[in-house]
């Protein structure tokens, strides 16, 4: 008696903060079960040993691989998964179709038996993880003390006078210290409350200071170790570093081509023709802060140039690009993220030949 192959499964991810609902497909796009388990490491391995039961598992879909589906597909890539990042679903099918944790667990399922998602998510556990918090830290400091310097300035608008002239025109850094020596008290005149008010907010604002001053500091030793290559280019700091190895992950094996990058950059052109007018537009979409980490990155010896002939009033042309430092182009950024990558050998269409034997209307392939 012949002996039946368990059933090829892929399975689709529909991830929450406490709870993830999955849902299994066979080869052929049929239903096969659904569950949900707890967001732990046991409704993990729960939720694998299920997929298990249910046949050869093929890959699992994923949805929000970067937000509550980061530990999921960290645990599934650990235990030898194929783990495929899963957008949400098509705002016209949900309208369509219904919305529920379960289809949209489905639809993660059918979208990676369709081939509609293919990408890889980032593995989330390297330097680019670390240096991904550690630039969400720095990203709260700063604007934690820029509200902290608009607050200081705007309690000057409203202080008294002789306050007021005291510290009017100060820099802002001048302004801080000033106001963090003014002496600490309980309050008896509205002077003395905006004395306070003043020299907490400074406090605050110095305090912030530090935390930004030590952030960039580890900042720039992850990224200087990390990727030499990208901080030897020029125009390429600490921050831009960050910002660029941190959209392509701790696997950028993952990014195929130069083009792929550009395209999670949010960098490269979109098709807009019709009809007889052929054009492209700005790609609005991709992440926008590996993006303005990568635009002045282009244009530093233009730059430079245009520096050079505004201090040069005689000059009427820019001087030539041999005696600035050139930019770096795309392709040398891509590769010092992704050093390993090589460019794969084009792949030729099978030629189609005739069998001697064959009628004249069959063709058959190598």
């Amino acid at each position: 008696m012949a002996h039946l192959a368990p059933p090829r499964v892929t399975i689709g991810v529909d991830t929450h903060l406490d709870l993830h609902v999955a849902h299994a497909k066979d080869q052929l796009g049929r239903r096969l079960a659904t569950v949900s388990v707890p967001t732990t490491p046991a409704g993990y391995r729960s939720l694998l040993a299920w997929a298990r039961g249910l046949g050869e598992v093929e890959a699992f879909g994923v949805e929000g691989t970067g937000s509550y589906g980061a530990a999921l597909a960290r645990f599934l890539r650990a235990h030898g998964q194929v783990v495929v990042e899963v957008n949400r679903p098509d705002r016209q099918a949900r309208r369509r179709r219904g919305k529920s944790d379960p289809l949209d667990a489905e639809a993660a399922a059918r979208s990676v038996q369709a081939g509609e998602a293919t990408v890889a998510p980032k593995a989330g556990d390297g330097v680019a993880e670390m240096l991904r918090c550690l630039r969400v830290a720095r990203a709260s400091a700063v604007k934690a003390r820029t509200q902290a310097g608009n607050a200081i300035k705007a309690l000057l608008v409203t202080a008294p006078a002789e306050l007021r002239e005291q510290l009017r025109g100060l820099p802002t850094a001048k302004l801080v210290a000033t106001a963090a020596a003014f002496p600490a008290g309980k309050p008896a005149t509205p002077t003395a409350a905006t004395m306070l008010a003043l020299r907490l907010l400074a406090v605050r604002h110095q305090a912030l200071t530090a935390e930004v001053t030590a952030l960039d500091r580890e900042l720039e030793r992850l990224t200087a170790k990390a990727a030499p290559r990208l901080r030897a280019l020029f125009g390429v700091g600490a921050e831009s570093a960050a910002a660029l190895l941190v959209a392509a992950g701790d696997n950028p094996d993952r990014l195929h081509s130069e083009a792929a990058f550009a395209m999670l950059c949010g960098s490269a052109p979109i098709p807009a023709s019709s009809g007889k007018t052929v054009r492209h537009r700005l790609n609005r979409g991709g992440d926008r802060q590996a993006n303005a980490a990568a635009w002045p990155r282009a244009r530093p010896s233009e730059r430079s140039s245009a520096a050079s002939s505004a201090t040069s009033p005689g000059r009427s042309s820019p001087p030539s690009t041999s005696s600035t430092t050139t930019s770096p182009k795309p392709l040398d950024v891509y590769r010092s993220i992704n050093p390993e990558h090589r460019r794969p050998r084009r792949q030729h269409a099978p030629t189609l030949r005739r069998r001697p034997e064959a009628a004249a209307h069959e063709v058959v392939l190598p």
